[in-house]
């Protein structure tokens, strides 16, 4: 096990070049004694852990077309664009058992980083197992304003870990790793912008009584900018080792395209495949 941190971005269906990233480490049986997941990160992060290669990818594509699965259907009835009965039970129970045992085996810690709707501040949440309320830290990092439910853990609600921190290095390396492999979804160059003025107005109306969230939102693009000027400072400084795509990709946020799916997923591989001379000697392999 490396001792170092694993910094796994969010990004909804973009997600899917992480999950390529994964399996080719698990291929190549890298672990890592800690690992932050943010939203589709950190669902991925769990597959990765209880060592199940392929499932990250199977879970966010066998089930699209299900009608109420994702989509309007389920938003409108549950408000939920992802059902959360199918997709935090149904497939982890049923469909694509979930190995449970192999994860609670990792000798390492796992954090799913989710935002605290009263403060607007991140959490880092400890994910020793998958099982009963635990689940809800992981539902609750993966849940998006407006299309997703706020989710209650211990008496407090959370929205998705990324309105807080989207790449939370910063947080890695104050836990004292100084190594860290950042995934990032989003590819070379990109730089994010503001909000449109119609959805502000629409988060603000949604969550007037939590102004930390739709606050959050407006300067979502300065801080993002921010993290990825410190994230280059650290590749600079040592601390981190990078892994992106390196084009634009075809594959939206919430993407049904199985070949936009399968080629973003097959990207994230051969780019960790295409590194990993370079990232064994980084962490010393």
């Amino acid at each position: 096990m490396i001792n170092g941190g694993l910094v796994l971005e969010g990004g909804g269906m973009k997600g899917l070049f992480t999950a390529g990233v994964l399996d080719f480490l698990m291929d190549k049986k890298i672990m890592f004694s800690s690992v932050y997941g943010v939203s589709a990160g950190a669902c991925h992060m769990t597959s990765y852990i209880s060592g199940q290669r392929g499932r990250a990818f199977d879970i966010s594509v066998d089930y699209l077309d299900t009608r109420w699965y994702c989509g309007i259907p389920s938003l409108l009835t549950t408000g939920n664009l992802f059902n959360t009965d199918i997709a935090y039970g149904l497939v982890p129970n049923t469909l694509n058992p979930f190995d449970h045992e192999a994860y609670e085996r990792y000798e390492g810690s796992a954090y799913a980083v989710v935002t605290d709707v009263e403060t607007g501040k991140p959490e880092y949440m400890r994910l020793k197992n998958c099982r009963g309320k635990n689940m809800d830290k992981l539902r609750a990092s993966a849940s998006l304003p407006l299309v997703a439910n706020m989710v209650n853990v211990g008496g407090k609600k959370y929205l998705d870990g990324g309105l807080s921190d989207a790449i939370p290095i910063e947080r890695s390396i104050m836990s004292g790793n100084d190594k860290n492999l950042v995934v990032l979804t989003k590819e070379v160059g990109y730089i994010r912008k503001p909000i449109p003025a119609y959805e502000l107005a629409t988060l603000k109306l949604r969550y007037a009584a939590y102004p930390h969230v739709w606050k959050l939102m407006q300067d979502r693009d300065v801080r993002y900018n921010e993290q990825l000027k410190f994230l280059a400072q650290m590749e600079k400084d040592g601390k981190a080792f990078v892994l992106r795509p390196q084009e634009k990709s075809e594959t939206k946020r919430i993407d049904k395209n199985p070949e936009h799916l399968k080629n973003l997923y097959n990207e994230g591989y051969m780019e960790a495949e295409k590194n990993y001379e370079k990232l064994a000697e980084y962490f010393g392999l």
